[in-house]
């Protein structure tokens, strides 16, 4: 099949704007990796130091030149994604030491959870976390003594963190390991009822705590289409995770068995054999594409538009989001995942998953076929189906020809829409993006006074007081990373579609962000420049008439002396104290704007 035209350009335009900076990357990872092995250069003291708690593996380590995987674990049990993580490295020393190898765990790296700190002050430190994770796992990668690297994360930020990591590492081999879905729950749909009652007054507290437990009830990912499972998503359009691993659900034989062969593979894979690849070669500009062009098609969530610049920015890779939007204009979506629709992911996986969708956009020429990835060269291996074989072990079969649900995922000749699930908005406010694949088409414009706020909790007050009673964009600004560190306004959603089912018309702008979950109520989000840097959001006032148009992907004020307007500043000194903001003040002042991923370390 004949590459689409657009895809084309895009990534010839990508590797153009990359090429200087693209080209002294992979200079600086030829020169690592002719250095040969890691251990080759430590001394016999800097071997024993490593070696000394490897109790059975201390002779391998010593006395072979067997390879050694390090270990990088987001592990914790508090969060559901990755409790299952726990018993992850006895499953991948065993693997290991059954191929005469080694495994160590390099080191930990925090994973937290926006679901927890959603609408608290930790929501705050939670974008900064992803430079936090780059930097631990460079500290557990530093010590130098492992031959390729397993890269063990699931959720918001923590895949993004590692991914830089794993590109700063790029002449390491890498694999990336998930740890599944939880079971389906409560449905998600019936879910966010009880919570549209509860933000009317209309659910008690303990009903909403039933429901919520309810949703989410055991070890996994959150079943819906948020982040966490679009970071799962990229990590197999990329080519990072083995075929099928991304949606098979925790503490079962299939799981076990894929992270068998992850340890298998990454064995497979280093300086050490006939087949070194390491993860500067397979992530190249048509990775990254391949990735986006996944995105789209899926629906998924708009915080991968600040994470995938500075994942690229690490391997030396410049994206814009122009990228974005042209791959967007020319990839249909094709799947229905809540908050897009009724299903979860689980749904998802069984209607024919990612394996029919990455076929379906390869044979229309959507997708790069001529990439490296973790099992080989190419994406067939990405089309088959992962199973169990007779002998317990993991093995691949065809995957479907056709969907099995087409109400969940339909084929890219027939889609949902004819274009993806993010557009690019820009005017006279600044320059932002919205999710538009759940948004109905009758609110794909939305033209309002406006209601100007600098948190969402005054939102909340405002609503519980009944002050809207007509159409309204919402401004919430102030909420930008230099700002606050940029914590999404997820909390903002029930009562916003209250307001939408009540008839009005309603929208959202902001400089912060809405998170993969955001839903059917319009919102023009990471608009930049932020209002902490003077901003146009920073001149906006209550009553001032706002045009959000997704059609033609706009974003204006009609007031007429907006131009001439000083911006105005917010007192932000209480963003610097409490649940450990003092210690990220060194982000909030160096961060760079949204539009750009807004990275703190790159």
């Amino acid at each position: 099949m004949q590459m689409n035209e657009t895809i084309l350009r895009v990534t010839e335009r990508i590797i153009a704007r990359s090429r200087d900076s693209r080209q002294a990357y992979l200079e600086k990872m030829k020169r690592a990796a002719e250095d040969g092995p890691r251990r080759a250069h430590l001394s016999c003291g800097n071997q024993a130091h490593a070696y000394a708690a490897a109790g059975a593996d201390q002779d391998t380590l010593a006395q072979t030149q067997a390879p050694n995987i390090g270990i990088v674990t987001a592990y914790n049990d508090m969060l559901s994604a990755h409790q299952p993580f726990e018993g992850f490295p006895d499953q991948i020393r065993a693997a290991a030491r059954a191929r005469g190898a080694t495994a160590q765990v390099a080191g930990g790296v925090p994973a937290m959870c926006d679901g927890i700190t959603q609408g608290q002050t930790g929501m705050e430190l939670s974008l900064f976390s992803r430079d936090v994770i780059a930097l631990a796992s460079a500290v557990a990668l530093s010590h130098n003594t492992f031959d390729a690297a397993l890269y063990l994360g699931v959720c918001d930020k923590i895949v993004p963190g590692l991914v830089i990591a794993a590109a700063t590492f790029g002449y390491i081999p890498g694999v990336f390991m998930p740890a599944g879905p939880m079971t389906t729950g409560l449905p998600n749909d019936e879910k966010s009822k009880v919570r549209q009652k509860f933000a009317e007054g209309r659910a008690t507290r303990e009903e909403l705590m039933r429901a919520e437990m309810a949703s989410y009830h055991g070890p996994g990912t959150c079943t819906f289409y948020g982040t966490a499972n679009s970071n799962q998503m990229l990590m197999e359009f990329m080519g990072l995770h083995l075929p099928g691993a991304s949606f098979v659900n925790p503490g079962t034989p299939l799981r076990k068995a894929l992270t068998v062969a992850g340890t298998e593979t990454a064995l497979s894979m280093t300086a050490l054999g006939n087949s070194y690849r390491p993860v500067c070669d397979i992530l190249d500009e048509r990775a990254f594409v391949n990735g986006i062009v996944g995105l789209m098609a899926t629906g998924g969530s708009t915080n991968l538009v600040l994470h995938l610049p500075v994942m690229a920015r690490a391997a030396g890779i410049q994206l814009a989001l122009e990228d974005f939007e042209d791959i967007s204009s020319v990839t249909p979506l094709m799947a229905r995942v809540y908050p897009n629709g009724l299903a979860d992911v689980n749904h998802f996986h069984a209607a024919g998953g990612l394996g029919y969708m990455i076929g379906q956009l390869r044979d229309a020429g959507l997708l790069h076929d001529d990439v490296q990835t973790v099992a080989g060269h190419g994406l067939d291996a990405y089309t088959k189906q992962a199973q169990l074989g007779e002998d317990g072990r993991l093995s691949y079969v065809n995957g479907p020809e056709e969907t099995h649900n087409d109400r969940i995922v339909r084929p890219a000749a027939d889609p949902f829409q004819a274009t993806g699930g993010l557009r690019q908005l820009s005017g006279n406010l600044g320059t932002g993006l919205i999710k538009a694949s759940a948004v109905a088409e009758d609110h794909m414009v939305v033209e309002a006074p406006a209601r100007v706020f600098t948190d969402q909790q005054a939102v909340k007050d405002a609503f519980k007081a009944g002050e809207f009673t007509q159409d309204t964009v919402v401004v919430v600004r102030f909420q930008g990373p230099q700002a606050n560190g940029m914590p999404e306004l997820h909390g903002l959603t029930p009562t916003l579609s209250v307001l939408l089912d009540r008839g009005l018309r309603v929208a959202l702008v902001t400089d912060g962000r809405m998170s993969g979950a955001s839903g059917k109520v319009p919102a023009a989000i990471h608009v930049s420049p932020e209002a902490a840097s003077g901003g146009p959001l920073a001149r906006l006032r209550d009553g001032d008439m706002i045009r959000l148009d997704a059609h033609n992907r706009t974003l204006d004020t009609l007031a007429e002396d907006f131009e001439t307007r000083t911006p105005v500043a917010a007192d932000l000194s209480g963003n610097g104290t409490g649940v450990g903001r003092e210690l990220f003040e060194v982000f909030r002042n160096s961060v760079g704007p949204a539009i750009t991923g807004a990275g703190v370390i790159l």
